[in-house]
């Protein structure tokens, strides 16, 4: 039924009207699919907005589309029914574009990955006009289309949350929406997602004087979209808006390197863990930049004249302007090369394979329970390779993160990685586990030593986005290593390593009290 669908449908975007298409993912070199609304006046000499529509949990693309344009989906009607019903009742002269997103997964980590891949595939099928990308999403969406919006403002001209049930960590990134409008929508009597939320990002926002508007609908229930997508009204609100692609003032905070640019702004250097942040105003030809626990920082803008906190630094004719913290204050200096930092879940964030030592049978076992992401409560559009150590390739370990079982002993690659390796799990500690990151090149290791990570999870129970895949779900509440013993329950140390890739000097000593680990550097 997929590849009728595909077929039966791919001539319309041609003509005009909706459709389901695909692109190929670099992380699994799958088919994923989206839907795709084409307005029926498509004329290939114009630049077209486009609006891109995330679902909620347990829905998927093609009911969505119908949902963006307000008309509910009908009960069990098949893929090809919906798109062929769905009657626009107005002309909309936007490009709708609508990720499956491998399912009920969140939208971080691949399913991120997979909504700009989505974007850029409309890109090349049809002229987009940069500066009228929109994004919205209900609930699990919702907070998809919040955390996109916020880790790349740049991308966006305006985002409409609904009913958002937001990633933890969003709420740091909320000066980020300085120059992005936004909308929220939610009914006051939600039992999914309390009706507070959304009340108290509007409050959020407002104190940081970004551009935020809020509707609440009396008397609904989790169905916001019900309202808030009536009559292609959101159509109508994203009209309003066009990015500013180049505003006088930035604000730019960021945990972790990979969504530290935005605008002519970028940080090149941060401590791991910490929220960096930097806020850039120019005016007549000067900068003036504030910061907070940035390292090094680069302004892509021209200027006469630099203030970098309250100091004026003396410049140098540059295309970019880069910036290095030293002793004796701040000083224009080529950028630091670019790094990469953890935390754990990073490694499975792309494309990534999961790699036993040939003949050792616990490891494989291991290596295929953690690349299972989907469960019987929900099936994900993803396969995730698993190879022994003699197996793995050159393209493999060009292209691809690896995720370590065993010790040196067992495994090859960890053998071969070891040089470049912080910690080391001692032969005979039976009854630990540890798990840590390292760089290799322009790739992520992940090495499990022991027990495997997930030992004791339940009994954890460490949080995590409550839609995200269990596996993914445990790793995105790790630092970048972890050490317990006979269960995640008792957890004995954990934490980032420092700017120099090592454990600090506290967690340092509690690691070497268990005589389990070594610290290599």
């Amino acid at each position: 039924m997929g590849k009728l669908l595909g077929c039966v449908l791919a001539a319309a975007s041609m003509l005009g009207g909706q459709t389901v298409v695909t692109f190929r993912s670099a992380v699994d070199q799958s088919e994923q699919p989206y839907a795709l609304y084409v307005p029926k006046s498509h004329d290939p000499a114009r630049r077209y907005p486009l609006v891109v529509s995330l679902h909620e949990e347990e829905s998927n693309h093609v009911v969505n589309l119908k949902r963006v344009f307000g008309i509910p989906a009908r009960y069990g009607e098949t893929g090809l029914q919906a798109l062929s019903r769905l009657a626009v009742p107005r002309a909309v002269d936007y490009l709708v574009a609508c990720p499956f997103a491998r399912g009920t997964m969140g939208y971080q980590g691949i399913a991120e990955q997979d909504v700009y891949d989505v974007l850029a595939d409309v890109k090349r099928r049809y002229p987009v006009d940069e500066d009228r990308v929109y994004l919205t999403g209900a609930s699990m969406g919702g907070g998809g289309a919040l955390w996109l919006g916020l880790t790349r403002p740049d991308v966006w001209a305006a985002v409409a949350p609904l009913c958002a049930d937001v990633f933890p960590g969003t709420e740091d990134l909320a000066p980020n929406a300085l120059n992005l409008p936004m909308r929220f929508f939610h009914g006051d009597l939600d039992p999914a997602v309390g009706v507070e939320s959304s009340r108290q990002w509007q409050r959020r926002l407002l104190s940081l004087e970004s551009p935020v508007e809020y509707i609440e609908f009396p008397g609904v229930r989790h169905n916001a979209w019900d309202f808030a997508y009536k009559d292609g009204a959101i159509f109508d609100w994203f009209g309003k808006y066009r990015r500013n692609a180049n505003p006088d003032r930035v604000r730019l905070v960021a945990r972790d390197l990979r969504y530290a640019a935005a605008y002519w702004v970028r940080i090149d250097a941060l401590a791991p863990g910490v929220l960096a942040s930097v806020d850039a105003v120019r005016a007549s030809g000067e900068v003036r930049v504030v910061t907070r626990d940035v390292d090094a920082f680069t302004l892509a803008a021209s200027a006469k004249a630099v203030t970098i906190d309250g100091a004026a630094v003396r410049l140098r004719p540059a295309a970019a302007l880069s910036f290095t913290k030293t002793p004796q204050g701040w000083r224009q200096s080529p950028a630091p090369a670019a790094a990469l930092q953890g935390p754990i879940v990073e490694a499975v964030n792309a494309r990534h394979i999961y790699v036993y030592g040939a003949g050792d049978a616990p490891a494989r076992r291991d290596a295929e329970t953690a690349a299972a992401w989907s469960s019987n409560r929900s099936r994900l559009n993803l396969t995730l390779p698993v190879k022994s150590d003699r197996e793995v390739n050159d393209d493999d370990l060009a292209g691809a993160n690896l995720v370590l079982f065993g010790t040196p002993r067992t495994n090859r690659l960890i053998a071969r990685f070891a040089p470049q390796f912080p910690l080391a799990l001692n032969p005979g500690a039976a009854d630990y586990g540890l798990l840590f990151i390292v760089a290799a090149g322009r790739h992520y290791v992940l090495v499990s030593s022991g027990l495997p990570w997930w030992t004791g999870a339940e009994e954890a129970n460490r949080g995590g986005y409550r839609y995200a895949p269990a596996p993914y779900r445990l790793l995105s509440t790790f630092g970048d290593y972890i050490l317990f013993k006979g269960s995640l329950a008792n957890v004995l140390a954990e934490g980032r390593f420092d700017r120099n890739g090592r454990v600090g000097p506290e967690a340092a000593e509690k690691l070497r009290a268990t005589g389990t680990v070594s610290i290599l550097k």
